[in-house]
């Protein structure tokens, strides 16, 4: 889940030299690629580099959440897209996706093992891993005290009453309040997750409110004491403000890979497969984990790397005690948004 950073879309329009303009309309492979990403989320001299050494441009748009990225693939078309490990699994299930060409990918040896053939993509068909990361609690060590620290109760703990938030998706809303309530981020129950729903709803008076991009002001600004969030965003935001700081929750977390792939109805797919080979060089990869914060599966980039990032427990944490989204049965998904429109209309 940047994933954002999966960050404001605006920001990263005023950075891009750039046209922004929506896909979806004839295109052929005439040396453009039409990538869809999260904001925030590239380092965007990479871009530029890219067409100077490759000749295509690059259409560049960027989306929140995995719903929203789904929805837009349903009209639109993109020649890479950069989902969350779940999304992928369901957009292999419904043929959304392309088998890549290895031989055009040459760069993918670079790709950790530890980050390939997971159960969302077991046989490394459709996908190439771009970054990976956990969800914890950012907080102000200022303004929260010590004591509080440690669990996802901080979220809703009385004491910061309009001073916390939620994550305003469902999947990373409920997949906190599950791993609080002890249950599985995949469990398929309509008891579990209905209960889970419920316990959301209860404690929503105390949440400022359900926020994704606005955390990455809101909390340097301190107009949040506390957020869920990713932990590449924790880096970033901690170095705009000393006081911010980061933890995994004690009843466990998501661990999250979001990785590159190219659409069923990609137009340009040469020019996708040249990107994402790009974009997996071990150069490529350390400039983007070190702009983004978030934390790279790729071998080559580590290589390079300063040691002090390397292991750092933020940058790169610990995967004890975390599990995958995976892709849920059509009905779970169906009670899903049931459950979210719910959460947020009451």
């Amino acid at each position: 889940m940047n994933k954002t950073s999966r960050a404001c879309a605006l920001l990263l329009a005023a950075a891009l030299p750039l046209s922004l303009t929506a896909c979806g309309g004839s295109s052929s492979e005439n040396g453009e690629v039409y990538v869809y990403n999260w904001g925030e989320y590239i380092d965007t001299d990479l871009i530029s580099q890219f067409e100077k050494e490759t000749g295509i441009k690059v259409i560049y748009n960027t989306f929140e959440t995995n719903e929203g990225l789904y929805t837009k693939l349903q009209t639109e078309s993109y020649d890479v897209i950069i989902p969350s490990d779940y999304m992928i699994g369901r957009m292999i299930d419904e043929d959304m996706l392309q088998p890549l060409d290895y031989s055009k990918i040459p760069n993918m040896e670079l790709i950790d093992e530890a980050y390939t053939h997971l159960e969302f993509d077991p046989e490394q068909a459709y996908s190439v891993p771009y970054t990976w990361g956990v969800v914890g609690v950012i907080y102000n060590a200022d303004k929260v005290d010590a004591a509080d620290i440690g669990s996802w109760d901080l979220l809703w703990n009385e004491k910061y009453a309009g001073e916390t938030a939620m994550f305003d998706n469902s999947r990373d809303a409920l997949g906190v309040a599950l791993k609080y309530l002890g249950y599985s981020l995949n469990t398929t129950d309509e008891g579990e997750l209905r209960e889970t729903a419920q316990f959301i709803m209860d404690k929503k008076e105390l949440f400022q409110g359900f926020f994704m991009d606005q955390v990455l002001e809101k909390l340097p600004n301190e107009e949040l004491v506390a957020a869920p969030y990713y932990n590449g965003d924790a880096v970033t935001m901690m170095e705009e403000n000393e006081s911010l700081s980061f933890y995994v929750p004690k009843e466990g977390t998501n661990l999250f890979v979001d990785a590159m792939c190219i659409p069923a109805n990609a137009k340009n797919v040469d020019n996708a497969h040249a990107f994402i080979n790009f974009m997996t060089s071990a150069e490529a990869a350390l400039a983007n984990a070190e702009y983004i914060g978030y934390s790279s599966p790729n071998n080559g980039a580590l290589a390079l790397m300063d040691e002090e990032t390397r292991n750092d427990p933020i940058s790169y944490p610990s995967t004890e005690n975390t599990e995958t989204f995976l892709n849920l049965p059509v009905a779970t998904n169906e009670l899903y948004t049931d459950l979210w429109t719910e959460i947020l209309k009451n």
